[in-house]
């Protein structure tokens, strides 16, 4: 999910994370969806849509960005209305301020979830249990990340939970630095 004042990182390094996946998966789509046909990030840059957010109910993952623009959409009950997401047959997470988005949707009723600590009381305010010393918290199909690198762990969550360990362990190798991972399977 995408939306004005989006932090850059937490965006673009999931974009190209889940993209390897196409490499080894071909039936995979990966696409930026929001509320408008361009949103700004928080440095600056436009970035084109491919699809509303109607269209997360038909997704297998639905990953929530942070920014500065979760302050005011994670109370924006018009918003919020917007989504039809289902826990149940979804992965649903986020990274860092996104959480309050998902607090907003009630997804984090009754479970922890931690946030970037910049967000920490204002999710706390939400009446959510934030574990503020982890850097990924997970509960069933909902996973919650602090720190723009936790979406390095996070990604390696959702891409074993939706495809497969050998999958997983091929994304995280081709990005590894020299010598820390495994060969990678593709070029």
């Amino acid at each position: 999910m995408v939306f004005d004042q989006f932090t850059d990182i937490d965006v673009f390094l999931p974009w190209d994370l889940f993209n390897r996946i196409r490499l080894i998966e071909k039936d995979c789509r990966v696409k930026f969806i929001g509320t408008k046909p361009t949103h700004r990030s928080i440095c600056g840059i436009d970035l084109t849509m491919h699809g509303s957010i109607a269209e997360a109910k038909a997704a297998d993952i639905v990953f929530f960005a942070s920014g500065s623009g979760t302050r005011t959409l994670y109370r924006d009950q018009e918003y919020l209305n917007r989504f039809e997401l289902n826990p149940e047959r979804q992965i649903i997470c986020s990274m860092c301020s996104g959480a309050l988005i998902l607090a907003g949707l009630g997804l984090l009723k009754g479970i922890t979830a931690t946030t970037y600590p910049t967000a920490i009381d204002a999710l706390k305010e939400m009446g959510v249990s934030v574990i503020e010393d982890q850097h990924l918290v997970v509960h069933g199909n909902i996973a919650t990340a602090a720190g723009c690198l936790a979406a390095i762990d996070l990604l390696k969550w959702c891409i074993r939970k939706t495809f497969s360990e050998t999958i997983e362990e091929a994304v995280i190798a081709s990005v590894l630095p020299v010598g820390q991972g495994l060969e990678c399977i593709y070029s």
